[in-house]
């Protein structure tokens, strides 16, 4: 699969859902206002920065904006939020596409590193986040903790979310880190649609080297944008990478 055959123009249309899930108040609200605090006075540059979810409202706070992004629907999408002049995105791979000017704050949200599918790609984008900060800049991570605690000995699949019209299952291959969600839609007919991302999964300590390697240093890591503590239950985390700043 295909990482621009699965951001096409299908999901493109039905990616957005205004008020609900990843655009919920709670669940934006503080991405938003943490990379504001985070970016300061210095420009952003969002990876795959999609249809704009977190990109349109943090420019809308007087944040200025960049984005990479690999998928043209995406883009296309996002067209109908802002202009290019209001966020300029530059298409292509956020491991190795480089974007004009240097930043205070380069952020990649919602486990989007783990699209890319090889230890590889993911140590190039914390290389590639590096070449584009100023010294003392930042590199922020949101990210999900592999949940391999609810896989039973011999079990390669788990439901993660039921619903009336949906259900999301993942397919593990331990050997590779790998992961297909699978994402299935349906209503009062007996047909459904099915929808399938492959992801690598990172453990956050693998996350770390991959930062010491680009040359950063780990300067927090909470289980939320609000700054809940991480502990050994936290589903996720935001980790905050810093280039040192110029002695």
């Amino acid at each position: 699969m295909r990482q621009e055959t699965i951001w096409g123009a299908d999901v493109a249309q039905r990616y957005d859902t205004p008020g609900t899930g990843m655009f919920a108040p709670g669940t934006l609200g503080p991405a938003v206002d943490r990379l504001v605090h985070l970016a300061g006075d210095g420009a952003a540059l969002e990876f795959a920065v999609g249809t704009g979810r977190v990109a349109v409202p943090l420019a809308e706070r007087g944040v200025s904006v960049t984005g990479i992004e690999l998928s043209v629907p995406m883009v296309e999408q996002l067209r109908t939020k802002a202009d290019e002049a209001t966020i300029p995105v530059i298409i292509g791979d956020m491991a190795t596409t480089v974007a004009p000017g240097t930043y205070s704050l380069v952020y990649l949200v919602y486990n989007t590193i783990s699209n890319l599918l090889t230890q590889a790609e993911q140590v190039e984008c914390f290389r590639n986040a590096a070449r584009h900060l100023t010294p003392g800049g930042r590199f922020v991570i949101e990210l999900g903790v592999p949940d391999l605690r609810r896989l039973p000995p011999g079990q390669t699949a788990a439901v993660w979310q039921t619903d009336a019209d949906y259900i999301g299952l993942d397919t593990y291959d331990v050997l590779r880190q790998h992961i297909v969600s699978h994402h299935f839609r349906f209503d009062e007919t007996e047909q459904a649609q099915l929808h399938r991302s492959p992801h690598r999964y990172i453990w956050p300590a693998e996350l770390d080297l991959m930062a010491q390697l680009a040359g950063f240093e780990l300067e927090s890591r909470h289980e939320d944008w609000s700054g809940g503590d991480f502990t050994a239950e936290s589903r996720s985390h935001v980790s905050v990478y810093r280039v040192p700043p110029t002695p």
